[in-house]
């Protein structure tokens, strides 16, 4: 995995982020850099049907 630290410097998380916050900044995050996976928690929180990133695996295919 590769750490874009251009992006990362330049996107810093903010301090005490609100859920929105932390949304926008991972999507950017997995969007910018390859230097690792979210967490499984931070897959929920992007994953959900107001927030729809990942996408989820089609079934019977």
């Amino acid at each position: 995995m590769k750490l874009n630290k251009e992006w990362h410097l330049s996107h810093r998380m903010p301090k005490n982020p609100t859920p929105q916050q932390r949304i926008k900044w991972h999507r950017e995050h997995l969007m910018h850099c390859d230097c690792r996976q979210p967490t499984a928690a931070i897959r929920k929180l992007l994953n959900t049907e107001e927030n729809p990133l990942i996408q989820k695996p089609k079934v019977g295919k």
